[in-house]
């Protein structure tokens, strides 16, 4: 990997571990007497157990790679959303709604406000960052380089007293 690669696996490595999330901007309306417009932006977090077996269902169900995803052209997209936009706003809606009764009462209303707000171009470009904060497989060198770095592991001269 070269140098870029490097720095973009360790910051996804970072925000996985802080939980940043990816901010999603809904709607700008311009007021009046404001210069700037007012913006609405919600923030998709990394859902729960119960959340993510429910997100990893939908993507299953559209039966598509994050590769394919990535390599859409402009027709292809707009085919895409067409087919399964209702379900990418579902499992947008599953990383706002992140409590046990909101996930089961929330996602429908959120998922139709999402379609209403929310614009075509930030859909894909949230589901895209999403579906690659999702995956594991970058983070292996990380996550066995802190397993060695573990300063409560026991040590080889701790081995026979523990201390």
């Amino acid at each position: 990997m070269d140098e870029r690669e490097v720095r973009k696996v360790q910051r996804e490595a970072s925000e996985a571990l802080l939980d940043l999330g990816v901010s999603l901007p809904l709607k700008e309306w311009r007021l009046p007497f404001m210069k700037r417009p007012v913006r609405w932006r919600v923030t998709m977090r990394r859902p729960r157990t119960g959340g993510l077996l429910r997100i990893v269902r939908l993507y299953l169900s559209m039966d598509v790679s994050p590769e394919q995803v990535a390599a859409f052209t402009g027709r292809e997209r707009l085919e895409f959303m067409a087919r399964h936009g209702s379900t990418v706003s579902r499992m947008i809606a599953l990383t706002l709604c992140q409590g046990p009764v909101s996930r089961r009462l929330l996602v429908r209303p959120v998922a139709w406000f999402l379609r209403e707000a929310v614009e075509y171009r930030f859909f894909m470009g949230a589901l895209e960052t999403f579906i690659s904060l999702l995956g594991s497989e970058a983070f292996t060198r990380i996550i066995s380089s802190i397993d060695r770095a573990n300063p409560m592991k026991l040590r080889l001269s701790q081995g026979r007293k523990g201390s």
